[in-house]
């Protein structure tokens, strides 16, 4: 049994309210608004953990074809080894709107981000339905005139810290 979709717009005029109170409570320092990312390390963590146990007991107790399936796991597990190991060494990263520039990060855990002028961002919206298979649903996309950023949910604590970037964007840009 699924839960039943709040009110239309009630997230919209929820995300408004915490919005104003966050511009109050900012507005005496700066008008830096930021949302921080997740790193998703315990995923990653599980699937070292699942990986290396399911591949090499498939390499100890299956023939050809199960031992290539084996290496193929440990493999994936050596992917989210590294990826696992970044979340050690690096912050998840953070989307911050400044008052004449946005930082957008190319990706979790890494050191590159680009600052872009308001004047350079096109649209930000969201993609909810035409998500590829490889990706969560809803999918956070800003674009600008240079390249696509593109943010999924996995990225974030929570739906809204999604909603709040593209609100908060969207009202920096003058269409709400």
């Amino acid at each position: 049994m699924s839960v039943p979709s709040p009110a239309p717009g009630a997230d919209v005029a929820a995300a408004r309210q915490a919005e104003r109170t966050g511009a109050r409570r900012g507005s005496a320092e700066s008008s830096t608004f930021h949302v921080s990312l997740d790193h998703g390390r315990w995923r990653h963590f599980s699937w070292i953990v699942i990986g290396a146990l399911g591949g090499a007991f498939l390499i100890w107790k299956l023939g050809a074809v199960g031992k290539g399936m084996g290496f193929l796991l440990l493999a994936v597990s050596a992917l989210h080894l590294y990826y696992f190991a970044r979340t050690l060494l690096r912050h998840a990263g953070r989307i911050e709107l400044r008052d004449d520039s946005i930082v957008l990060p190319d990706a979790l855990c890494t050191k590159e981000a680009h600052t872009v002028p308001y004047k350079q961002v096109r649209h930000a919206f969201f993609l909810r339905r035409a998500v590829p298979w490889s990706r969560t649903g809803p999918v956070l996309v800003v674009e600008t005139s240079e390249r696509v950023f593109v943010y999924p949910r996995d990225w974030f604590m929570s739906d809204s810290d999604q909603r709040r970037v593209a609100l908060a964007l969207n009202r920096r840009l003058g269409r709400l």
